[in-house]
């Protein structure tokens, strides 16, 4: 077991452990590895202070070279603490984001991977108009916009996508 300190596009800092590093990277290039905060698939390592014994003797006394193995199994991945100056703006701007989600989901379908069909379909009259929300790749968003259909790329990740 390896634990990393992980960190996403948005700058949250977390912890996970992982099996191995090449699992890490498996995991990271399928997208699965995400962000607990934010939900963001963007993540890389962070820098991490090696753990590092000082002294002879503490060397002396270990042998073999030691092992490092989880004493707890793990955890959810914790924030570190922010910079007192930006702690206050990093909440109010996740309570904005917070909030934002809430009315969208509470106001609106989830339609999944079917956005793009549902989206045209309501645009081209075959469908009653109504609110949803889901997923788009980027060149498909682009096709839609290019088509008139009103959309727009939402701040976060759906509920039922997070971990």
């Amino acid at each position: 077991m390896i634990k990393y300190t992980l960190k996403c596009a948005c700058d949250h800092q977390f912890e996970s452990w992982f099996q191995s590093a090449a699992a890490f990277d498996k995991l990271s290039g399928a997208g699965m590895v995400t962000c607990a905060v934010c939900g963001s698939s963007a993540v890389e390592k962070a820098m991490m202070a090696p753990r590092v014994r000082t002294g002879r003797k503490a060397a002396s006394q270990l042998g073999e070279a030691e092992v490092q193995t989880p004493s707890e199994p793990a955890q959810t991945p914790k924030e570190s603490p922010p910079e007192p100056e930006t702690a206050l703006a990093q909440t109010e701007a996740e309570a904005a984001l917070r909030k934002i989600r809430e009315k969208v989901e509470a106001n609106s379908d989830y339609v999944g991977s079917n956005f793009v069909e549902e989206a045209r379909a309501m645009h081209q009259g075959e469908a009653p108009e109504r609110s949803i929300y889901g997923e788009a790749k980027p060149a498909e968003a682009k096709e839609l916009i290019e088509e008139g259909v009103p959309v727009l790329p939402l701040p976060f990740v759906p509920g039922r996508k997070t971990n």
